[in-house]
């Protein structure tokens, strides 16, 4: 029997694009193994939580997912399992595709969903096990509540502070262009310039944000009470290379 982070791995690298036969080698596997493990005719516990396992969970798309189920993500009931919602703006169909992806890479066997609605598709997954990923998880709105990282979460955040910033400002932030005039040689002249913020009414989150921002030596500045933003111009050309463009 392999170890289940061995099966996790595999289907994770099959799924992410690799082929059956290139992670049968790199994993030192059959190939007929890996086949089974990504179609579903193994046996095998596929689905065990790495917390409650021990077993280490994908960082770089955990990291991103965080960020996102901070942002505009929720965890509700159901009978027999968890569900994980992310809200989305259904104009912007790359940010589906991406919290899709990281939430297949977080839990390379479970099954991804869309939901649509006014304005907006929620991206879902069913499992019993998210609280043990997430943690934050509580009764009420996580804006009143306290929010605080796990120590094992700080450390992944640490080693990734690009993909949580990604799923943070993917979620709730935007990049504007403003404006502003000043007088040179005695006439006005608008200037244009971009900018990032990040708004969310958790103080904690909001410190999540500034925390993962001076990770990356990006300057920040509180513009208003639930509000973060990145002004300065290689700030925002630091972060627009760390998190991509929102859409």
């Amino acid at each position: 029997m392999h170890p289940a982070a061995t099966r996790l791995e595999a289907v994770a690298l099959v799924r992410s694009g690799h082929t059956v036969s290139s992670v049968a080698r790199q994993l030192a596997l059959p190939a007929s193994t890996v086949r089974d493990w990504v179609t579903g005719r193994t046996t095998g516990p596929l689905d065990e939580c790495p917390r409650c396992t021990g077993a280490s969970v994908p960082e770089g798309p955990y990291a991103a997912l965080l960020g996102y189920y901070l942002g505009d993500g929720c965890i509700s009931h159901a009978p027999r399992y968890d569900v994980l919602r992310i809200s989305c703006d259904a104009r912007l169909p790359g940010i589906v595709a991406g919290v899709s992806q990281v939430l297949r890479e977080v839990r390379p066997t479970g099954k991804v969903f869309h939901v649509s609605g006014p304005g907006t598709i929620v991206v879902q997954g069913h499992w019993k096990h998210w609280t043990c990923l997430f943690p934050q998880h509580g009764p009420g709105r996580k804006h009143e509540r306290v929010i605080a990282l796990e120590p094992w979460q700080q450390e992944i955040v640490e080693r990734h502070p690009g993909p949580f910033l990604r799923g943070l400002f993917h979620s709730d932030g935007c990049r504007a262009h403003n404006w502003t005039t000043r007088r040179v040689g005695g006439e006005p002249k608008r200037y244009e310039y971009p900018r990032w913020q990040f708004s969310n009414r958790s103080e904690d989150i909001l410190g999540l944000c500034t925390w993962a921002l001076d990770l990356v030596d990006v300057p920040w500045r509180r513009s208003g009470r639930w509000c973060v933003s990145v002004s300065r111009r290689a700030g925002v050309a630091r972060l627009d290379e760390l998190v991509g463009p929102k859409r």
